[in-house]
């Protein structure tokens, strides 16, 4: 049984557009994979903690010698590990917050990378270990950054998956959604139009 991991990152949830985007290639995936699993995590919804100095040395400290405490930040970072463990297909809705992630998307990023669980350093460097997933971004934008130095997200999303061990990775983009009423219908029919074309193989494979 194939199992798809959504995770929503939207302040805006029912009002979100990269929500929306994500949605419809879920209800595609499912179509073509009806015994399928679906899990959903929202951490805009639920936030996840922001990382400091005590969760931080929680995932440093060894198992035998944690607290209560450090014992539960670290059981909530194996729960959110493990869910992307089991998933063969992500998808990851990405809004554009003041030219970057959502905060609560990077905190979500901190609570996964652990070195020994989803990488490893050896002689020559970083290896992932959560290998063998298709990763789709749904990255949604008020103005066009796509190609450019303000491009923040696109990057280090690539980077930050490749680190522990997602190279596969799909974006589809809706920019200007904030650039007037022309510019968001075209945008988001564009970006319809590619998730259709995303959706064709699985539904052939189905």
């Amino acid at each position: 049984m194939k199992t798809l991991l959504q995770l929503n990152t939207s302040l805006f949830a029912d009002n979100s557009q990269s929500n929306r985007l994500s949605n419809e290639f879920v209800a595609a995936w499912r179509d073509a994979n009806p015994d399928g699993k679906v899990i959903v995590r929202d951490v805009a919804a639920e936030p996840i903690p922001h990382l400091d100095g005590q969760r931080f040395g929680a995932f440093l400290s060894k198992p035998e010698d944690r607290t209560a405490q450090q014992q539960a930040v670290v059981d909530f970072s194996d729960t959110l590990i493990e869910e992307l463990r089991n998933a063969d297909v992500i998808a990851l809705g990405l809004p554009m917050y003041n030219f970057g992630i959502p905060s609560v998307l990077k905190a979500y990023f901190d609570h996964i990378a652990r070195a020994g669980v989803t990488f490893k350093y050896t002689e020559t460097g970083p290896v992932g270990l959560l290998t063998g997933k298709k990763v789709y971004v749904f990255a949604t934008r008020g103005g066009k950054y796509l190609g450019t130095p303000a491009d923040t997200q696109t990057g280090y999303v690539r980077d930050f998956l490749r680190f522990i061990g997602m190279s596969d990775v799909e974006f589809v983009y809706a920019e200007g959604l904030a650039m007037g009423d022309e510019s968001k219908t075209a945008a988001l029919a564009k970006a319809d139009e590619v998730i259709r074309e995303l959706a064709a193989p699985l539904r052939e494979a189905a």
